[in-house]
């Protein structure tokens, strides 16, 4: 039997994989839907967004696939869940976090995410 807290952990997990999919993130529709009204990020390439630039730059550029690793959801509180991961793609690789907040009544949204690009290795510093 899983326990409200793993279900909460399960849940969240599965939509921020949601959003690293390039089927989901052409969509604006199902990209908004994950997204809280007061959404940030501030991106790996240093951008700050918020939730309409997000949607409107996922729709035009979703990217491709990308590799997940190190995965960790940590829940702070019944309500927020802290989820960090690193990200590899052919590009680059970057450390990644993000805060997932839930309303009384509404879905699991994201409402804080950040990326760090990691310096390449082998190149000089």
């Amino acid at each position: 039997m899983t326990s409200v807290a793993e279900r909460a952990i399960a849940e969240v997990i599965d939509r921020e994989r949601r959003l690293l999919d390039p089927a989901v993130r052409i969509s604006a529709a199902a990209v908004a839907a994950l997204l809280h009204e007061d959404f940030r990020e501030f991106g790996a390439s240093g951008t700050i967004w918020d939730k309409t630039s997000t949607v409107a730059s996922l729709a035009a550029e979703p990217g491709g696939p990308v590799e997940v690793s190190d995965l960790l959801a940590e829940r702070l509180a019944a309500d927020v869940v802290l989820v960090t991961y690193t990200v590899r793609n052919p590009a680059r690789t970057s450390l990644r976090s993000s805060i997932w907040v839930k309303g009384a009544g509404s879905d699991w949204l994201i409402r804080f995410h950040q990326g760090t690009v990691l310096a390449q290795s082998g190149g000089s510093s």
